[in-house]
């Protein structure tokens, strides 16, 4: 299947998913006088959390282990996604603690950062229910960090100790979405392979350790003494559209 076809096929089914979000209830009729025609009432669409439609898909920055969050996760591949397939975005991400119910409003949630952290019982227990319902974590160790990394997969066995972390292959649909991603390219080397966790043959936690920032689009921001994928954005919007078909 060509990455023109694929587009065209992902974008039929968020055509549809969008569409039935926007259009399945039916609009009330304000009743009119005998002989004319009812009046269509026009209602404001009904919003989510961020405060959008809720025809705009919406992606999280979470806040976890009390107070931590990234500052260093570029949101340029939204723009790209809704330039190159039918997905509305927002063009922003929206803060939401991991420990909150709020959680549960978002497609895709974002968990980056650097240094040691260790997650509450309520984060934990919230992560996996939102996983299991068939939520997704796009998590990356910001600038490479390995107390990062090793604190990562340490909460991951504890959350999911019946399914693991493991290193996806490039055969795998979340690189085959929007985009053919035939490669992974790294500043430095040959990057590690990207690993998961599959609940019932669904991805729902994807993490990079090299990194899938994306610092160049961001301010202030550097993979300083780290690595960084890349082609991170085909990746990004790969892993948002595979998150809202899957």
């Amino acid at each position: 299947m060509t990455t023109t076809h694929r587009i065209g096929t992902i974008s039929g089914l968020l055509t549809i998913l969008l569409a039935t979000a926007i259009f399945g209830e039916p609009r009330p009729v304000r009743p009119s006088a005998p002989g004319t025609k009812p009046t269509i009432v026009n209602v404001p669409e009904p919003q989510q959390p961020g405060g959008e439609p809720q025809g705009i898909v919406q992606v999280a920055n979470l806040v976890y282990a009390g107070t931590k969050s990234s500052k260093c996760f570029s949101d340029h591949f939204l723009v790209k996604a809704e330039k190159e397939s039918v997905i509305s975005t927002s063009r922003r991400f929206h803060a939401v603690k991991l420990a909150s119910d709020e959680l549960f409003a978002f497609p895709l949630v974002i968990m980056t950062g650097e240094g040691d952290f260790i997650l509450p019982d309520k984060e934990r227990d919230n992560l996996r229910r939102f996983v299991e319902r068939g939520g997704m974590l796009l998590a990356s160790a910001g600038c490479s960090s390995t107390e990062w990394d090793r604190s990562f997969r340490r909460e991951m066995a504890k959350i999911f100790p019946d399914n693991k972390l493991t290193a996806l292959g490039l055969d795998h649909a979340v690189f085959h979405t929007v985009y053919d991603i035939a490669e992974l390219k790294a500043k430095h080397g040959k990057p590690k392979p990207m690993e998961g966790v599959s609940i019932n043959g669904r991805l729902g936690v994807i993490y990079s350790q090299d990194g899938l920032n994306d610092t160049e689009h961001s301010q202030g921001c550097c993979c300083c003494g780290g690595n960084e994928i890349t082609n991170c954005l085909d990746v990004n919007v790969n892993i948002l559209a595979y998150a809202l078909t899957y």
